[in-house]
């Protein structure tokens, strides 16, 4: 189970002076950050580990205060923020314990671990040298 809870991003949301809202927001997209605005958006959509995994990622975009993903440096901010959302919702340990247990089965360890399929990859690939 995650480390971090959906509480204490909404908290850390409001200590950076973040409005926090859910939206239906189109597509897939599962949420969104306006510098400009100070808002956090999240599709209403999510369930509650992809909740906590989209908000620890926007609250990176906020901490760096990210303008948006569509230009090259925007690639460069988003891969920063998948990793480091990683690292903050995964610990070592819990991670060998979950890899352990569960082998190669990405959905039972991210479930494990509280996390999504797509954060624990992101995990794999911070910690495995390319």
């Amino acid at each position: 189970m995650s480390r971090i809870t959906i509480d204490v991003l909404e908290r850390q949301a409001e200590h950076m002076g973040l409005k926090v809202l859910e939206s239906d927001i189109p597509g897939t997209t599962c949420g969104l950050y306006c510098d400009r605005l100070n808002t956090i958006w999240l599709a209403d959509w999510l369930n509650d580990r992809q909740r906590l995994c989209t908000l620890c990622h926007e609250l990176v975009h906020a901490k760096y205060r990210d303008l948006g993903c569509g230009t090259r440096f925007g690639v460069k901010c988003e891969r920063r923020a998948r990793r480091e959302t990683a690292l903050m919702l995964i610990g070592s340990s819990e991670f060998a314990m979950a890899e352990e247990v569960y082998g190669d089965n990405a959905w039972m360890m991210a479930a494990e671990l509280g996390v999504t399929t797509q954060v624990l990859e992101d995990y794999r690939r911070t910690i495995t040298p390319a």
